[in-house]
């Protein structure tokens, strides 16, 4: 009888095993593939979605479409990914700032991106510049350290709201350099960047692209560039390695893009979606005009990799939130 028993057994797992292996594979559904953008039109985000829609919709054999749904430091956008079927047709172009700073330093965000997230791959990583208005007396970032410690309260900086990169990486560098400015938050980095450039704000920290134009006007004086090397556009500004002094000197990322999926996507779709991504980041027109226009770096990944990398910098503003202002 024992022996009966596992043999029945053996052969129920054995067809289970089958069953799996030839069960067939998830496909993408026939409409329009929509990736959601947490920030208004015209913004890094939205750029880099776009390009990339272009160029997914023949690696995927779908019709790509963007989708903005700027405000609430991603919310909407998230909000909309939770709530959609997982099955491919909704898609969200997260931001560094909303997939891993904001849910590492704050506690009132609803949702977990572990948890409520599939990871499905890294689409570009872009650095940042440090800028100001051309009435702030300085044209370095060691003399804009200089010059907040002389007038305590007098400078403030503009960000793309609260927990966005430009916000939680400002207040690292306040923290870092022992001093303090105003926070005034906006919707999106390109209503910063134009603040600072009419002189209502007076410091600013946003992706290279939109500041690179008004810093050849002369409307913005860029001081530091967070990336490893300088940038083609601002030869003359600096690396953070350059510029900056002790724990300020690593301060070289300022975000990166990453393409999401809701909760519980088969694995099928985020392998299929993964590698049309790749195909993508590998094209030479895509990477030129991400390099050359949008001063990012195309990337490529697994959907393990992404995840890792996803985990890596959760845990890395884990410990730099422990210290940080987050309001």
């Amino acid at each position: 009888m024992q022996i009966t028993r596992l043999a029945r057994a053996a052969l129920l797992m054995t067809a289970a095993a089958f069953a799996a292996a030839n069960a067939p594979a998830q496909s993408l559904p026939s409409r329009p593939i929509r990736i959601l953008v947490g920030f208004a039109p015209g913004g890094a985000t939205d750029l880099v979605a776009r390009l990339y829609a272009q160029q997914l919709k023949d690696a995927l054999g779908a019709p790509v479409i963007v989708e903005n749904k700027a405000g609430a430091s991603e919310l909407m956008a998230i909000r909309t990914l939770m709530a959609s079927p997982p099955d491919g047709s909704t898609l969200w172009l997260a931001a560094g700032s909303s997939l891993t700073m904001g849910p590492a330093v704050r506690k009132d965000l609803p949702y977990d991106p572990v948890k409520d997230f599939t990871q499905i791959g890294l689409v570009a990583t872009a650095p940042g510049v440090f800028f100001v208005h051309p009435s702030v007396p300085v044209r370095t970032l060691g003399e804009l350290i200089a010059y907040a410690k002389e007038n305590p309260g007098k400078l403030n900086y503009g960000s793309a709201g609260v927990g966005s990169s430009s916000h939680l990486q400002m207040e690292y560098l306040l923290k870092a350099a022992g001093i303090s400015m105003i926070h005034i938050p906006y919707k999106a980095a390109n209503e910063s960047v134009q603040a600072v450039a009419g002189g209502s704000v007076h410091v600013g920290l946003a992706p290279a692209q939109p500041v690179i134009a008004l810093a050849s006007d002369g409307k913005v004086r860029a001081v530091a560039v967070t990336s490893t090397r300088r940038l083609t556009a601002l030869l003359d500004v600096p690396t953070m390695a350059e510029a900056a002094t002790g724990e300020l000197k690593g301060m070289s990322g300022y975000t990166f893009y990453g393409l999401v999926g809701p909760a519980k996507l088969p694995n099928d779709i985020v392998v299929k979606i993964n590698a049309a991504i790749n195909k993508v980041s590998a094209m030479p027109e895509v990477a030129e005009k991400m390099r050359e226009g949008f001063s990012a770096e195309p990337a490529t990944s697994t959907p393990a990799s992404y995840r890792r990398y996803v985990d890596k910098e959760l845990a890395k503003w884990r410990e730099i939130g422990k210290s940080l202002k987050t309001e």
